[in-house]
C-alpha cells in the first residue's frame, strides 16, 4: 500500500512537470518527454533516424500521411514486431521501401519506433523535438 501511494505522487509531480514516460508492457522504458517535445537521447535518435532516413517524404513531415499512410494512426495499431518487420522488409506492393539495408535504420529501430509511438500515443506533440537537457 505504501508502495503505491509513493508511486502515485512520484506520477503526479511528473504529471504536474510536463514529464511523460512510456513503458512498454514488458516495464521497459520507452521513451521519456518534457513539455511535449523535449526527449530523452535515445528518442532522439529515433527522430534523426526519421529524418535521414527521408520517412516524411512518403508519410509525411507530420507523421499525418501522404502518399504513405498516417504513422500517428498506424502505430496506434501495429506491434513493434509489425513495425520492425514492415521498415526492415518494407511492403513493395504499397509503395513501401525496405530500409534493412540501410544501416542507420537497423542499428536504431528501437529508437525509430519510440519516437514514432510517442507522437502516437500524443506524448511527443510535436514533430520536431529537442533533446532534453
Amino acid at each position: 500500500m505504501k508502495f503505491r501511494k509513493v508511486a502515485l505522487a512520484a506520477v503526479s509531480c511528473l504529471a504536474l512537470f510536463g514529464v511523460t514516460v512510456y513503458s512498454n508492457a514488458q516495464g521497459n522504458q520507452l521513451y521519456t518527454v518534457v513539455d511535449g517535445n523535449k526527449v530523452d537521447p535515445q528518442t532522439m535518435k529515433g527522430f534523426r533516424t526519421w529524418r535521414s532516413a527521408a520517412c516524411d517524404r512518403c508519410h509525411g513531415p507530420n507523421q499525418e500521411g501522404m502518399v504513405g499512410p498516417s504513422l500517428i494512426e498506424s502505430l496506434k495499431k501495429l506491434s513493434k514486431d509489425e513495425f520492425t518487420k514492415t521498415v526492415l522488409e518494407g511492403r513493395l506492393e504499397k509503395g513501401m521501401p525496405s530500409f534493412g539495408a540501410n544501416p542507420a535504420v537497423t542499428q536504431n529501430i528501437d529508437q525509430l519506433y519510440a519516437y514514432l509511438k510517442g507522437r502516437s500515443d500524443g506524448a511527443i506533440t510535436s514533430a520536431r523535438v529537442q533533446e532534453m537537457p
